[in-house]
């Protein structure tokens, strides 16, 4: 079972491998001679160490995934933030080995702004040319699906409306009529995609008219497709199984090895590896910039907070974090008393706790200002989901299926569920399941874009947004 999973090179594969290297070290190459500095050993060493880097980081993004399950976009993304990564990384290096000196600040901007430019449109470009010869036939495969559901259906759907793939859907086949025709209602039979049972396709790999083969029998059904597995090693096809594990409500999937045996993650961080330093990353870009302009603003709250009523200017709150750690959040004092953590009633419309200073940093959410040196301090992120009061995790978490699944990652002072008006008062169920379904959604698209998405939309809504008191 050793390396059973593992990706595969193909040749095209390695092709692209080659052509980005060249654009890699072509990039730097042009942009040194257009500056008239001698070439030295150390831009030589500084291009192979940034290739590795490159590759390294490639392989962990997948970036030379087949593009029959990629898309342009996601790639171009890909290679972005690849390439931004491997320079991060390349000049930490040289500060490491105080080689800085080596590095020429004019042509390594230069270099960071062409070579993603130039991986993009040579990506691209291929993608166009192969769709071009895959529409035609060329480099096209053709696929027959072995059982008849609806994920067979929904399956052979993607494959005939996604034709940049360059698969062709040929039909499907089930073996259940050959034993128990009522397995198969008279419909089934009758579509003009079904070819026939095992046989038939058997016989049709073995002829090389079919090139992929997508089992998609149930799980349970290991012994069957086992012994379908065994009848198509007489075959040259490629035999996939396919199995709709979103009935599992998959957080974030991925295959991996534990030793020798294979396995499926199901609840499962996005931000484990180089994701988990992506959004590190991006908090403290984020977060710096946004303290320095925030630290005056800040300074005149705390002293009209100070100046209206008793009492702390920061408000803290014990909260579940990530993994479902304990930690004490910052805000601005907003009421006249600190709430009693055993019993934390939410703030509704109207509440005579909170003072006049209060209801206006609530409502345009200047109370979580203080939440930015949680970031710093790596206890929350800038994009996440909410974090609740202790006393509300242990409500909602025995009446809110998956609700605990939220702090697979750190919490955040703006998330998805808040820009699409869940914030503020949850004075229901229902409102908080939204709130849960929201976050989780969030858990599993995550992206950089996403990040900057959400971002961008928490400005309007502490604008427009009313469901704060």
């Amino acid at each position: 079972m050793n390396g059973l999973l593992r990706p595969h090179m193909t040749k095209l594969t390695a092709i692209f491998q080659l052509v980005d290297g060249i654009l890699i070290a072509g990039c730097y190459a042009i942009i040194h001679s257009n500056h008239r500095i001698v070439w030295q050993d150390k831009d030589t060493l500084l291009i192979l160490i940034s290739l590795v880097v490159f590759f390294v980081i490639a392989k962990k993004y997948g970036l030379y995934r087949s593009w029959r399950i990629s898309t342009v976009v996601k790639e171009s993304f890909n290679i972005c933030t690849i390439w931004l990564y491997s320079l991060i990384i390349l000049v930490f290096l040289g500060y490491l080995l105080q080689q800085l000196q080596y590095f020429r600040p004019q042509i390594i901007f230069t270099w960071l702004i062409a070579t993603p430019i130039c991986l993009c449109v040579w990506h691209v470009f291929a993608r166009k040319v192969s769709h071009f010869l895959r529409i035609r036939n060329f480099n096209s495969r053709s696929v027959a699906i072995l059982g008849y559901s609806e994920l067979s259906k929904r399956l052979a759907n993607t494959v005939n409306n996604a034709t940049w793939m360059g698969l062709h859907f040929c039909g499907y086949y089930d073996d259940r009529i050959c034993s128990d025709g009522s397995r198969l209602t008279k419909d089934d039979l009758e579509d003009e995609f079904f070819k026939g049972n095992l046989d038939d396709l058997v016989k049709m790999a073995r002829l090389g008219d079919i090139d992929i083969i997508y089992i998609t029998f149930p799980i349970f059904a290991e012994k069957r497709i086992q012994e379908i597995i065994r009848a198509f090693c007489d075959t040259t096809a490629n035999v996939y199984l396919a199995h709709d594990f979103d009935s599992y409500n998959i957080l974030s999937g991925r295959w991996d090895m534990l030793g020798e045996v294979p396995i499926l993650s199901i609840h499962e961080s996005p931000f484990h590896g180089v994701n988990d330093w992506t959004k590190r990353i991006e908090d403290i870009l984020i977060c710096i910039p946004i303290l320095m302009l925030i630290s005056i603003p800040c300074l005149i709250v705390a002293i009209s907070i100070k100046l209206e009523s008793p009492g702390p200017v920061i408000f803290k709150q014990r909260r579940y974090g990530l993994n479902g750690k304990e930690f004490s959040i910052w805000k601005f004092r907003s009421m006249k008393h600190i709430e009693n953590e055993t019993n934390v009633p939410q703030a509704t419309k109207d509440d005579p706790r909170i003072t006049k200073v209060g209801r206006f940093i609530r409502k345009t959410s200047i109370d979580e200002l203080p939440q930015f040196l949680n970031v710093l301090s790596g206890k929350m992120s800038i994009i996440g989901p909410r974090p609740h009061a202790v006393v509300h995790n242990t409500k909602y978490r025995k009446i809110v299926d998956r609700y605990m699944l939220r702090h697979t990652v750190k919490p955040g002072i703006t998330g998805w569920a808040q820009v699409n008006g869940f914030r503020g008062e949850t004075q229901t169920t229902d409102k908080m399941k939204k709130r849960v379904e929201f976050d989780l959604f969030y858990i599993r698209n995550w992206s950089l874009l996403f990040d900057l998405k959400i971002l961008f939309m928490t400005f309007k809504a502490c604008i427009f947004n009313k469901n704060v008191y």
